[in-house]
C-alpha cells in the first residue's frame, strides 16, 4: 500500500495516516513486524521514541494545535485495530473530545496499594531495569 512517508530510519518508519482527523496525523513504525509495545527489543525501542518525539517537534511546528497526544494501544482489551506495533503522533484542538481516556476521575488507591504495585514491577524489572521476565 502506498504511503506519504515522513521520515525514514534504519529500524523506523514515520508516514502519514490515511484517516486524518485533524491535519498532521503521523504514525509511527518500526521495519520490524512486531505486534505491540510487548515485543521490542530496546534498540527498537529507542529507534522508535526517537522518532516519536522528533515527529512530534515537527507536527507541532507544521500544524495548528493545542497540544499533542502520542498514543500505543496493545492488545484488543485496548481496542488495538492494527496488529502492526504503530504510534500515534496526533495534533489535538481543545474541545475536539477525540480521544477523552477517562470518562470521570479515575480513583485514587491508598498508597500502601500503589507500593505493593510498584514492588510487584520492580521486581519483574529487576534491579538494572532489565526485565526478569
Amino acid at each position: 500500500m502506498p504511503a506519504s512517508v515522513v521520515a525514514a530510519e534504519p529500524l523506523a518508519l514515520a508516514f502519514l495516516d490515511l484517516r486524518q482527523y485533524h491535519p498532521g496525523h503521523v504514525l509511527v513504525i518500526p521495519r520490524q513486524h512486531l505486534p505491540d509495545v510487548r515485543a521490542l527489543d530496546d534498540a527498537t525501542a529507542a529507534a522508535v521514541m526517537l522518532l516519536v518525539a522528533r515527529v512530534a517537534r515537527a507536527v507541532d511546528a507544521a500544524f495548528p494545535n493545542d497540544g499533542l497526544s502520542v498514543w500505543h494501544s496493545a492488545g484488543p482489551g485496548a481496542h488495538q485495530e492494527v496488529p502492526h506495533l504503530h504510534v500515534h503522533v496526533h495534533p489535538r484542538r481543545l474541545g475536539d473530545g477525540l480521544l477523552r481516556i477517562y470518562p470521570a476521575a479515575p480513583a485514587h488507591p491508598e498508597r500502601a496499594t500503589l507500593e505493593a504495585w510498584a514492588t510487584r514491577l520492580r521486581d519483574l524489572l529487576g534491579a538494572s531495569g532489565t526485565p526478569a521476565i
